[in-house]
């Protein structure tokens, strides 16, 4: 039984597309992850079951039809519509290992991450990234309970730790100030 801290989440299934089940899907990670066999993950009923590509084609920048094995008709797949799409995390991060040169943290596995500038020290825990913009942000809150926008750039990030849950960054100046 797949449990659901062993999954990251990959994208979402956004709504149907014509009458032979295919499925729009907004996905963070490249289609290839799927069409080399991975199964999407989604939870049906409390229970996370494991969903095969039959075919994937690209309808936008990060959009795609996707045709599940097993999903033949529009009314099946509207049972899908909105639903999280996941992988398991130790396949993933062996995906990304063997297709990524940089180094790659899953995004869930930052959330809880306090943010340490080599400036300023301690800023706050990461309590989500913010991917609805072009520039990602963690939302950072503060031991004060305020919280803060911090771009999520290779160039501030110094160093992932993430036995110690440690994000150390080098903010440029000014940047903190923003968020006033």
């Amino acid at each position: 039984m797949i449990k659901k801290e062993e999954l990251s989440a990959i994208g979402k299934l956004l709504k149907t597309h014509a009458l032979k089940g295919e499925l729009n899907v907004l996905l963070d990670i490249d289609p290839e992850y799927l069409e080399e066999g991975n199964p999407a993950i989604l939870d049906i009923d409390g229970i996370f079951v494991p969903f095969y590509a039959e075919s994937i084609r690209p309808k936008g920048s990060f959009s795609y039809l996707v045709k599940f094995e097993g999903i033949d008709s529009e009314f099946k797949a509207r049972e899908f519509v909105n639903k999280a799409v996941y992988a398991r995390k130790d396949k993933l991060k062996e995906y990304i290992a063997e297709n990524y040169e940089e180094d790659y943290a899953l995004y869930d596995e930052l959330h809880g991450c306090t943010i340490i500038d080599t400036v300023w020290g301690e800023i706050g825990k990461v309590t989500d990234i913010d991917s609805n913009t072009e520039n990602e942000l963690f939302i950072v809150e503060r031991p004060d309970g305020s919280i803060v926008y911090i771009p999520l750039a290779e160039d501030f990030i110094e160093e992932i730790d993430e036995e110690r849950h440690i994000i150390r960054m080098n903010l440029p100046e000014g940047l903190l100030d923003l968020n006033s």
